[in-house]
């Protein structure tokens, strides 16, 4: 069976942004955050399972309190330590902080180039907050990466994007389309850029990937609407990462939690080596016998996996069903229909509500 690879720690679901196109669930669960002590036993587990990178992201992770020791034990433990972050609350002194006791990378959202446009989808005035936070990364020699959500209204500043970018000095550079789950599903009709504007993208990629070379990686994610078929998700259902919620919920992917009857655990109740090995959560979509036509005959089954699977449940109520953005789907119409209906090109967005 294979072993997991990465824990995707989600620390808490608050965060002082409002991202019209977050991931996080829309209704948060009430139960509590686990505990720092709680915590550490995830990650004594996780190391035994085999796990080699943590990646401490929410919501926003600098609003624990406690983040540095859960730093400095992932790190004693000896994970790859990852920080998904706003860059809000990451001055120079809790940047220092973290390194000190092992932070290995910083993973920065920006939400535009543009600092009129990114104070507006963050529903803050954080631009400049996020080019300090940038700086002092950089300034201790840590590893930088900048990951901007792509949509109708930004996806035209793909090149001034890369030289922020640049000029920040970031090692990577992740250009991700917005994903349709939480907040992003609500927001859809507004943030789906057009086939036109995906094609001058993706131009617009290759220009950029041309002139920064290997000084600045720069990484696609494709736009799932406009593709004939359906990127992998996770490298596979339950197949190499392992998400905790914050209540402690033990998922094989961040949006697994909406499909309705998936038989998800708690860290809280079981050890992370049964759930991982036995979990209806996690084994309900490994490997290939529960897929039905036309994933079980496609050739490319071991490519894309059926594609994925919150996905399917999200547009059909049927989280077996082909993915409908593959072409093959007897479900396609429905990806095709929301092209079709998307909004006008000035569409009001939905922000996100934060928890507490």
């Amino acid at each position: 069976m294979d072993r997991p690879l990465g824990l995707l720690a989600e620390l808490t679901y608050k965060c002082p942004l409002h991202c019209p196109y977050c991931s996080n669930p829309v209704a948060v669960p009430e139960a509590a955050e686990l505990a720092l002590h709680e915590w550490y036993r995830v990650l004594d587990e996780a190391r035994q399972l085999g796990v080699l990178q943590v990646h401490l992201t929410g919501g926003e992770p600098l609003a624990r309190p406690d983040l540095t020791p859960l730093v400095a034990r992932a790190s004693d433990l000896g994970f790859y330590v990852n920080l998904v972050t706003s860059g809000v609350g990451l001055d120079e002194r809790r940047a220092n902080e973290l390194a000190q006791v092992g932070l290995d990378h910083v993973q920065l959202s920006m939400q535009d180039a543009d600092r009129m446009a990114a104070d507006t989808v963050a529903g803050a005035r954080v631009f400049g907050r996020k080019i300090a936070a940038a700086r002092a990364v950089t300034a201790l020699e840590l590893p930088l990466t900048i990951n901007v959500v792509l949509h109708r209204g930004n996806i035209g500043r793909i090149r001034p994007i890369a030289d922020l970018a640049a000029a920040l000095g970031a090692d990577r550079l992740e250009l991700a389309h917005t994903q349709y789950y939480g907040w992003g599903l609500i927001n859809r009709s507004a943030l789906l850029p057009t086939r036109d504007q995906v094609a001058a993208a993706e131009q617009a990629l290759a220009q950029a990937q041309a002139v920064y070379g290997d000084t600045l990686e720069i990484l696609y994610v494709l736009a799932d609407y406009h593709e004939p078929y359906p990127k992998p998700c996770m490298h596979g259902w339950g197949r190499r990462h392992i998400v905790i919620a914050p209540d402690g919920r033990a998922l094989p992917c961040p949006a697994a939690a909406q499909i309705v009857g998936l038989g998800i655990d708690n860290v809280r109740e079981r050890s992370l080596s049964a759930i991982w090995h036995h979990s209806p959560a996690f084994t309900r979509f490994r490997g290939y016998e529960w897929m039905s036509e036309p994933c079980r005959s496609c050739p490319r089954k071991g490519i894309d996996f059926g594609g994925c699977r919150c996905q399917a449940f999200q547009l059909t109520g049927d989280a077996a069903r082909a993915d409908p953005v593959c072409q093959l789907s007897p479900d396609h119409h429905l990806v095709e229909a929301a092209l079709q209906v998307a909004g006008p090109p000035h569409q009001p967005l939905r922000p996100r509500v934060n928890p507490g």
